[in-house]
């Protein structure tokens, strides 16, 4: 079990967290006809876009109240007030996901009565869903905001229905890229079942072009009508730790039974996976994924040379951390370091001595003579200080292209990421040779 070490230093160096925000309108991001709206200074809501359309390549839709100092000292009602009822006329969202900042978390807005005055006032917001969210941005990371606007979500929206025997409601936690998404949606349908996917990335930001005229808002995702019968799903696949208090309420709200599934790389953990998917379906698995199997397991058999005893330094969010961690142990390489940006249970099952809640300059100081390091492409400086290789993963990732199609879950995924990971490593081992 991996002690989990907090932060003592009273300033952030080369920061490795996201904000709250952000991770919130990522998750809204999946939504389909959405307008994610921040609460906030247009500064906050600027950031957080160029960050997603940086690492995406893809148009973000993303709106603000456009916070001022006035606004701030007097209360922001008007803003958002303001902001909802333009929206409503000029990007006609069928959903908006209102988030909070900082800025206006310090301050200590009443959003619940702010938008319960607000609806009252105008009937013509009666029938829009807004989904709010909690998301000061002084404090947790992406992954937390992330995690709270998909229980917000399943708090407000789905409705109590008739069970339907072969839908499953999907929750995949931020560490599941579109790609990622993709693939598991396959998977579950190849069993015969109809997955609803809660957020839906990879309908939204897989890279897809845009189909006749320009639309304000998201073009793809999970659509009011799916999130409006997801109550009536069968079972629950919650993908990642941070989605267990969503798939609770499901439960608790529609009697849902549901499994988390702390990661969905590696062989045992797609084996569980698969073994989960049998018993819903009643259905045994498919060839395909049986050939793949076997595929992974050659895969494996022809690359742990190069994972053997190698040393690795990790920095990314709890979930990715988890799951990236474990598939290397599994490989036989030592986790040499392991930085985080938040707290979460799964932190204690990361197969190190311990995990350290930091920054990249934590990590920097963690990862000396190690072989590998694997973090977002804002450690490309620590890379180059210490010269070791760096594999991306996490978010952001502006430096590299595709970030909206590589998966690395299933048996497929898995083998993807094995040969990716492996041939940095080859590379390395071939470059020490020859000196």
């Amino acid at each position: 079990m991996a002690t989990v070490i907090t932060p003592t230093k009273s300033v952030a160096v080369n920061p490795l967290k996201q904000s709250q925000p952000l991770g919130a309108a990522l998750a809204f991001l999946g939504l389909k006809g959405t307008m994610p709206l921040f609460h906030g200074s247009q500064g906050c809501t600027a950031f957080a876009k160029v960050m997603l359309v940086r690492h995406f390549r893809e148009a973000i839709p993303l709106s603000t109240t456009a916070m001022t100092e006035t606004t701030t000292i007097l209360g922001g009602e008007d803003n958002v007030q303001t902001a909802l009822l333009t929206l409503l006329v000029k990007a006609k969202p069928e959903i908006i996901g209102l988030c909070t900042t900082g800025l206006t978390e310090t301050r200590g807005d009443d959003m619940h009565g702010i938008l319960k005055t607000i609806k009252q006032r105008y009937p013509e917001l009666q029938d829009l869903p807004i989904v709010f969210v909690s998301t000061p941005d002084f404090k947790g990371a992406l992954q937390d905001g992330y995690a709270a606007a998909v229980q917000s979500i399943v708090q407000t929206i789905p409705e109590a229905g008739n069970l339907i025997e072969d839908q499953v409601t999907i929750l995949p936690s931020s560490a599941f890229s579109p790609g990622d998404v993709e693939e598991i949606k396959e998977i579950v349908e190849a069993f015969g079942l109809k997955p609803i996917v809660v957020p839906d990335l990879s309908l939204s930001l897989d890279g897809h072009l845009n189909e006749g005229d320009y639309s304000a808002t998201t073009t793809g995702g999970t659509s009011l009508e799916d999130l409006r019968r997801v109550g009536a799903s069968a079972f629950t696949l919650a993908l990642g730790e941070s989605m267990r208090g969503a798939a609770d309420i499901l439960m608790q709200r529609f009697g849902t039974e549901y499994q988390v599934f702390p990661r969905v790389t590696g062989l045992s953990a797609v084996d569980e996976l698969m073994v989960r998917l049998c018993l819903v379906s009643d259905r045994s698995v498919p060839e395909k994924y049986r050939r793949q199997r076997t595929q992974l397991q050659d895969a494996m058999l022809d690359t742990h040379f190069y994972f053997g005893r190698k040393r690795i330094a990790i920095a990314l969010e709890p979930d990715l951390l988890y799951a990236t961690s474990c598939f290397l142990q599994e490989m036989g390489a030592e986790i040499q370091a392991a930085v985080t940006t938040t707290k979460s249970p799964i932190l204690q099952e990361v197969p190190t001595e311990f995990v350290k809640i930091g920054d990249l300059e934590d990590l920097e100081q963690l990862a000396v003579s190690a072989d590998l390091l694997i973090t977002n492409s804002q450690g490309s400086r620590v890379s180059k200080k210490l010269g070791i290789p760096l594999y991306r993963r996490g978010l952001p990732i502006y430096d590299r292209l595709g970030n909206g199609h590589f998966s690395s879950v299933g048996y497929k995924g898995t083998t993807a990421l094995l040969f990716n990971i492996g041939n940095i490593l080859l590379e390395e081992e071939e470059i020490k040779n020859k000196h």
